[in-house]
């Protein structure tokens, strides 16, 4: 059967505060034309990485009923984007494959109150001082650890497993999976623990031990909380976008290649 393509026919265009971005946004509205989000077929986002994570969540409401996200590198490395391409633009995005994300729940506790914050590719917990963290872990209500001694500690999402997570020496996950990767940033003791798989349903929680001492922040994506005290996450399966990728660009793919990497 011949493969199913989407009907485009108005674009909203969003650029980041690049120059290179901005210059393209102007040359693109040209020959395209520009509308708003709430009435587009798809949003062209134009950045980095970190431009689509903001995208995302500014437009959350929008892109869970449907509404698709297509980026276009032109920012730094681009991993949740597509090369930047001008010609045949429309045709691109109606052949382009689908990828669904969805994200982290964060519920951070700190002395001005609790704060939500949704990650779509990573939550962390990280030392505030030249002192290493002391973090109790746990998971669905039980203690899995006593206390970790390191630099931090995040749990990612598939999408977000080739970012913070594979610097820390974290595993790639499959894009799809069911799973979650947990793992140490610097670990001190326990010393050879690697980390942890687990199923996207699990609630983690971090707590820091030594909260005066040992001040932690937390970060969702790249939304900062200081001086955290407690850290819940959960999966936010209510939240499901499309992001859109070429057929020799597939998010997948991508993260199938960060395997092999050598």
């Amino acid at each position: 059967m011949p493969k199913k393509t989407r009907k485009i026919e108005k674009i909203s265009f969003l650029a980041s505060e690049r120059k290179e971005a901005k210059d393209s946004l102007k040359s693109l509205v040209q020959q395209y034309g520009n509308c708003d989000a709430a009435d587009a077929d798809v949003i062209v986002a134009l950045g980095g990485d970190g431009f689509m994570l903001e995208t995302l969540r500014r437009y959350r409401t929008l892109l869970t009923r449907g509404l698709p996200v297509y980026g276009m590198n032109k920012g730094t490395i681009g991993f949740l984007m597509n090369e930047y391409q001008e010609n045949d633009l429309i045709g691109l995005i109606e052949k382009a494959k689908d990828a669904t994300v969805s994200p982290l729940k964060m519920v951070a506790k700190a002395p001005g109150g609790v704060f939500e914050e949704l990650a779509f590719n990573e939550v962390s917990v990280f030392r505030q001082t030249r002192q290493a963290a002391h973090i109790k872990i746990s998971v669905d209500g039980r203690v899995r650890l006593d206390r970790l001694i390191a630099d931090g500690i995040l749990l990612a999402t598939p999408a977000g497993s080739t970012a913070y997570n594979l610097s820390a020496h974290g595993p790639v996950l499959p894009l799809g999976c069911d799973i979650l990767a947990l793992t140490p940033i610097s670990a001190f003791r326990p010393r050879r623990w690697r980390g942890a798989l687990l199923k996207s349903q699990a609630e983690v929680s971090f707590e820091n031990l030594d909260s005066k001492k040992r001040p932690l922040s937390a970060t969702a994506d790249d939304r900062e909380i200081r001086n955290v005290t407690h850290v819940s996450i959960s999966r936010d399966k209510s939240t499901a976008i499309t992001l859109l990728f070429n057929e020799d660009q597939a998010l997948d793919e991508k993260i199938l290649r960060e395997q092999f990497a050598t």
